[in-house]
């Protein structure tokens, strides 16, 4: 299957810790080391009809379906992921193979001009 990317959706609940959990986040993708890489943000344009309220996006690339089942079980994930759950409003998560598609220049042309 290839690639796997982890995206996870979410919207805190007001007055939590975002930063302690932003940092305890990162400390987790350095421990697991079966986390290819690591990006996240907020959203930028706080379009609630787009967004559905979800301000926090985190993407996580895998090598394999493996690897992001081994992710899923470790242990410092488990326990992370309490804190997580109890800082959340709501959140969404889906796992995907990644198809890449090479963009044609002109398709690069087209779109810089939108």
């Amino acid at each position: 299957m290839g690639h796997i990317k982890h995206l996870v959706l979410a919207k805190f609940k007001d007055g939590a810790a975002v930063e302690e959990l932003l940092q305890g986040l990162q400390n987790l993708v350095s421990e697991i080391d079966v986390i290819k890489s690591f990006e996240w943000g907020e959203d930028v344009l706080k379009d609630e009809r787009l967004g559905q309220g979800f301000t926090h996006a985190f993407l996580l690339s895998f090598g394999s379906a493996e690897d992001l089942a081994v992710y899923i079980k470790h242990p410092s994930h488990v326990e992370y992921g309490k804190a997580f759950r109890a800082a959340i409003d709501k959140v969404l998560a889906i796992d995907f193979p990644v198809v890449a598609k090479e963009i044609s220049a002109g398709s690069k042309k087209y779109a810089s001009n939108l």
